[in-house]
């Protein structure tokens, strides 16, 4: 259960969405050290736990859940759940701190599966992230500079919970740019592949993929063919500008400017064989006027990049996003 599940897949629509939180309660987290990937946790704190559920509905199941969770003596911080109108689905996020001691990993796994057989469950993932590994990534990007810093200081400041195993480009970066020197004193590889139309390097890529958990694309501005998504099987996170389709090509901040957009945004989805087509999971816009220049539009129109993709990460490896009828999510 500790590995990254392809989150996106056919399922039901949306209509009735219930949030419970809980907020008496008192507890304290656990100190953690994350050294080397070794996570050693005091064992007289509680500590924090994730788990997501979907399965047909039924009468009971957020009772079985918390129960669950009480049971072992844990707590509930906030429980998210959503069952759509006239569909029969299930779903829930919970937030809950357990100590470990009493209630071990594995004790929970079992203690969650019991709870899935019951209700014949589609999804039921557990994360501990104090003990868990972190999810490994690995960045894909072009000559576009801005997502790509963004994640990478996010990464290290820890606002992104995850591993970066690598940084793959089709362009070629000078020894001295700011995202070189930055890899080389982190000690993150950088590979440039260098890309035709003739040879988008697919088989090497995946080479150097195949032990992440899921893939983003910080403004890569190749198209992952139907074999590359199929042969790498695992979810990959793009991120784009909301011009599209009114301004196609090159240049589209240019052609939005001149043509007085007063909307700008950015979104963030999955990647499908549709091209930009994939399940959307954060969307983020604000207003332009005609104030902007176009240098302030288009940093107006990065920031946004940046800041939607920053949020899909987080929100995927906090096991936020959850796949909703074939192009739709469920985002708790």
């Amino acid at each position: 259960m500790n590995n990254i599940r392809r989150f996106w897949s056919s399922s039901g629509f949306s209509s009735q969405f219930v949030r419970l939180g809980y907020r008496n309660y008192t507890h304290n987290y656990s100190s953690i050290n994350n050294n080397n990937n070794n996570n050693s946790v005091s064992s007289s704190f509680l500590i924090h736990g994730i788990h997501v559920f979907q399965c047909p509905d039924a009468i009971g199941i957020l009772a079985k859940l918390s129960d669950c969770i009480a049971s072992k003596g844990g707590n509930i911080l906030a429980a998210d759940v959503f069952v759509p109108q006239n569909k029969r689905l299930f779903y829930s996020r919970t937030d809950f701190v357990f100590d470990h001691v009493k209630w071990p990993r594995l004790q929970m796994e079992e203690d969650f599966l019991k709870i899935s057989k019951t209700f014949n469950a589609v999804r039921s993932i557990l994360r501990v992230p104090a003990i868990d590994p972190k999810y490994r990534i690995a960045v894909l990007a072009s000559n576009q500079d801005h997502c790509l810093i963004d994640s990478l200081h996010g990464w290290q400041d820890g606002r992104l919970p995850v591993d970066i195993t690598c940084v793959i480009s089709n362009h070629d970066r000078g020894p001295e740019s700011e995202v070189i020197r930055f890899l080389e004193r982190h000690g993150v590889p950088y590979h440039y592949l260098k890309t035709t139309a003739e040879n988008k390097r697919e088989g090497e890529i995946l080479k150097l993929v195949q032990n992440t958990d899921f893939l983003v694309l910080a403004r890569y501005m190749q198209i992952l063919s139907s074999e590359f998504l199929r042969s790498y099987g695992k979810d990959i996170i793009n991120i784009h500008h909301c011009l599209l389709p009114s301004f196609k090509g090159g240049n589209p901040s240019k052609q939005a400017f001149d043509a007085g957009v007063k909307l700008i945004g950015a979104t963030s989805h999955f990647v499908t064989e549709g091209l930009d087509a994939g399940p959307i999971i954060e969307q983020m816009v604000e207003r332009v006027s005609h104030r902007d220049d176009l240098q302030s539009f288009v940093q107006k129109s990065e920031n946004l990049e940046k800041q939607c993709l920053s949020m899909a990460i987080r929100s995927y490896c906090e096991l936020r996003v959850l796949p909703y009828e074939e192009k739709n999510t469920v985002v708790f």
